[in-house]
């Protein structure tokens, strides 16, 4: 993840693309440090007034996203 030095948006780039990325995939893009997909939502779920269902779907759906462009690999 990189910051558009234009935009000042956080943006992944890949070869011959830039994906700009949304607050919801920042912030669960910056939690792929290792931690298990249920610890994201549970880190999420502790900082955002959200119903937890629905989150955890959110970050599944972007985090599969993700990885059916080739952008990340989940373990």
């Amino acid at each position: 993840m990189q910051t558009d030095p234009k935009t000042g948006n956080n943006v992944l780039l890949f070869p011959e693309a830039v994906l700009e990325l949304n607050e919801t995939a920042q912030d669960i893009l910056t939690r792929c440090d290792g931690r298990t997909v249920s610890e994201i939502i549970q880190a999420l779920t502790e900082e955002y007034d959200v119903d937890p269902e629905t989150l955890a779907a959110d970050v599944r759906e972007t985090l599969a996203d993700l990885q059916r462009r080739k952008l990340i690999e989940l373990t």
